[in-house]
C-alpha cells in the first residue's frame, strides 16, 4: 500500500512527433513497456463526477489497484498490489479486496460494491530519467482509437512546468489541451 503525490504534466503528440521524439532519446524497442489500464467507476459516474478514478494497472505479470483524487496541487495516489486472482475477480465479477482503495472510496460515500469494470487502455510506454524528472512517450490504444502522448512526472510543480514547457518549445511541438488517459477513455465509450 502506498499514498503519493502525482504531479505530471502532458501533451497530446502526433505520430511524427512521437517518432522523432524516440529517435532523439534512443529508444529502442526492448526500453518499450506494454502495460494496460483496466478502468471502474459506479454506474453512475460517481468517482468521474469528484474528479477522482479507479483503475486496475497491468504491468509485466502484476496487477495495482489505485484511486487517484484530486490535492491542492496534482492528484493523491492510493494504490494497493493485487494478486493474479484478485485482478481476475474485480474484472469478471468487480469483487475487490478489503484495504486502504476500499476505505477511501468510501469515504467518498460511495459503495465499493457498486463499482463496475468499464473497460481498458493499453499503452506501449518508454521512460527515462529527463533533468529533474521522469519522461514518458505513450502509444496507447482503446476503444479502436489509438493516440501518442508525453508526460513529464516531477516533485516541484513550477519547475517542472517550466522544464515541460521548454521540451516542447525545443522540438516543436505545439501545446495542445490534454486530458488523462480515463477522460479520453470515457470520452471515447460515450
Amino acid at each position: 500500500m502506498s499514498e503519493t503525490i502525482e504531479i505530471e504534466f502532458k501533451n497530446l503528440l502526433t505520430k511524427v512527433e512521437y517518432e522523432n521524439l524516440l529517435k532523439t532519446f534512443n529508444v529502442k524497442e526492448n526500453d518499450i513497456v506494454m502495460q494496460s489500464n483496466h478502468y471502474f467507476d459506479t454506474p453512475e459516474f460517481a468517482l468521474k463526477n469528484l474528479g477522482s478514478a479507479l483503475r486496475i494497472r497491468e504491468k509485466k505479470n502484476s496487477f495495482e489497484l489505485t484511486l487517484k483524487q484530486p490535492a491542492a496541487v496534482g492528484l493523491l495516489e492510493t494504490t494497493q498490489l493485487l494478486s493474479a486472482n484478485e485482478f481476475k475477480a474485480a474484472i469478471q465479477q468487480q469483487i475487490f479486496p478489503k484495504g486502504i482503495v476500499q476505505e477511501r472510496i468510501e469515504q467518498l460515500k460511495i459503495a465499493f460494491n457498486n463499482i463496475v469494470y468499464f473497460g481498458s487502455l493499453t499503452t506501449k510506454r518508454a521512460e527515462f530519467p529527463y533533468k529533474e524528472g521522469l519522461l514518458v512517450l505513450d502509444h496507447s490504444f482503446y476503444l479502436s482509437k489509438e493516440d501518442y502522448e508525453i508526460e513529464y512526472e516531477v516533485e516541484d510543480f513550477q519547475r517542472g512546468q517550466l522544464v515541460f514547457q521548454g521540451l516542447l518549445k525545443q522540438y516543436e511541438i505545439p501545446i495542445r489541451k490534454t486530458q488523462n488517459k480515463i477522460a479520453r477513455f470515457y470520452q471515447q465509450k460515450l
